[in-house]
């Protein structure tokens, strides 16, 4: 057979017509986090997290099994509520996402994870710190941070050994977060020596705590713990230095915020406070990624930035080693990870908890977050 110019030129044409081209793949990754309501900020700090690590990845480029990949954050607000949670974890099954960086509550995260369960899909908690959320048997809940069964008992000795704290009350929000934070350092302050003299609860919208306070001050204990989130403490921890309380004010990662000077006022000086994880000055990419999140976002970053980006590159790892985008492929491969990010080493135990966890202790001074001491799990 001869062929014309023109007709070469056609069955060239033809040819390359039919040879199949990969164009490329959306994939979209869920978010989920208090995007409205008293902690929002605590919220988009996360999600600001979550944001960076795909922009990085997409920048890069990503090839899964040879077809090029492109990310797409799939953000949705919980506003912190149990039943909103369940309804926009359903929103991110329809939308048929790879996996989901969430909730930040462990009162959220805990409902919503029967429906990533139910869906195959892997739900990665950048901050939810309820020993529940992984104890249900469900093989999609993993979390990068520590539980509240490790954060308890080193605030607790914290507050023995380095505070001199011999008696305490404790308050908590009702929340699963801050009545199961509460309840493992009770028991961890009681197992070390400590008088527990009152456990009273309030509630995570309430913002006058002077009637408790108020009794409180006539117990007189060394310290109060207080199991809640930064918007409620800050207040609590204000009333209770214009009350004339002279206990320390004690509190979880909730409590640990750069905007906790914010809430408190002066009275920030007067709380010490634990993180389920390790103080960004100590992480081994901590430097680095404050630089970048304060470059892109202007402005500081809070506190769960960090493992909300560290998620994203391990469902993101977790493909690769899949060799697939699909939802339960990367779930098969989320057991064996071993992912070196910016909190460090990270693997998991059958349970999905972080394997090699920290509890760090800060202070605040003049409105500075001071770290003082690192508890390695």
């Amino acid at each position: 057979m001869t062929f014309t110019n023109s007709g070469w030129l056609l069955a060239a044409i033809a040819i390359s017509l039919s040879i199949p081209t990969r164009a490329d793949e959306t994939v979209r990754i869920g978010h989920v986090a208090p995007l409205t309501g008293s902690i929002a900020h605590l919220g988009k700090d996360s999600e600001n997290g979550a944001r960076l690590a795909i922009e990085e990845i997409n920048a890069k480029g990503l090839v899964i099994a040879g077809q090029k990949v492109v990310l797409q954050l799939d953000p949705q607000d919980d506003a912190g509520d149990p039943r909103t949670a369940t309804q926009v974890a359903q929103r991110l099954v329809d939308d048929k996402v790879a996996g989901v960086v969430g909730h930040l509550n462990s009162g959220t995260s805990i409902p919503a994870s029967r429906v990533y369960s139910d869906a195959g899909i892997a739900q990665i908690s950048q901050a939810a710190t309820n020993p529940a959320y992984t104890q249900q048997g469900f093989k999609t809940t993993y979390r990068v941070v520590a539980t509240d069964a490790q954060q308890g008992p080193a605030l607790a000795s914290y507050a023995v050994k380095n505070l001199g704290i011999r008696t305490v009350a404790v308050i908590d929000d009702s929340t699963a977060y801050g009545q199961g934070l509460a309840t493992e350092f009770e028991t961890a302050a009681k197992a070390l020596g400590l008088k527990v003299v009152s456990h009273d609860a309030t509630s995570d919208k309430a913002i006058d705590f002077r009637a408790i306070l108020t009794k409180i001050k006539g117990e007189n204990p060394d310290a109060i713990m207080f199991g809640g989130m930064d918007a409620t403490g800050g207040p609590l921890a204000k009333q209770a230095r214009q009350l004339g309380l002279r206990a320390k004010v004690l509190g979880g990662d909730g409590v640990c915020s750069a905007d906790l000077p914010k809430l408190a006022g002066v009275a920030s000086d007067n709380v010490v406070c634990s993180e389920a994880g390790i103080a960004l000055e100590k992480m081994p990419g901590g430097a680095e990624f404050a630089k970048k999140y304060e470059a892109r976002f202007h402005q500081p970053l809070q506190v769960y930035a960090p493992f909300s980006y560290d998620a994203v590159y391990i469902i993101v790892d977790a493909m690769k080693r899949a060799g697939s985008t699909k939802a339960a492929n990367v779930l098969s491969a989320m057991p064996a990870t071993d992912y070196n990010g910016v909190v460090g080493k990270i693997s998991f135990t059958p349970h999905g908890d972080v394997k090699h966890g920290a509890i760090s202790v800060f202070s605040y001074r003049s409105g500075k977050k001071i770290l003082l001491d690192v508890v390695q799990l």
